[in-house]
C-alpha cells in the first residue's frame, strides 16, 4: 500500500489546493426586467431572452 514518505505541509497544501476553487457567477442585468440573469441564458423572472420571450406562461401547456 502507498504510504507518504514525508509529511506535506499546510503550505505545499495549499499550493497544491490553489487552483481548486470556485469561479464567480457572472451576473448582467436583464435589459427587460432589470433582474441578474446568466449571460447568454434565458431570464428567470421574465421569460425573456434577446427580445423574445422563450417562456410560455399560458395554464393550456399545463392542460
Amino acid at each position: 500500500m502507498a504510504v507518504p514518505r514525508k509529511k506535506v505541509s499546510r503550505s505545499r497544501r495549499g499550493q497544491r489546493r490553489a487552483h481548486q476553487h470556485l469561479k464567480p457567477v457572472n451576473a448582467v442585468a436583464c435589459p427587460h426586467c432589470g433582474s441578474y440573469r446568466r449571460p447568454h441564458h434565458v431570464c428567470g423572472s421574465c421569460g425573456y431572452y434577446r427580445g423574445r420571450d422563450f417562456v410560455d406562461d399560458s395554464s393550456s401547456a399545463s392542460d
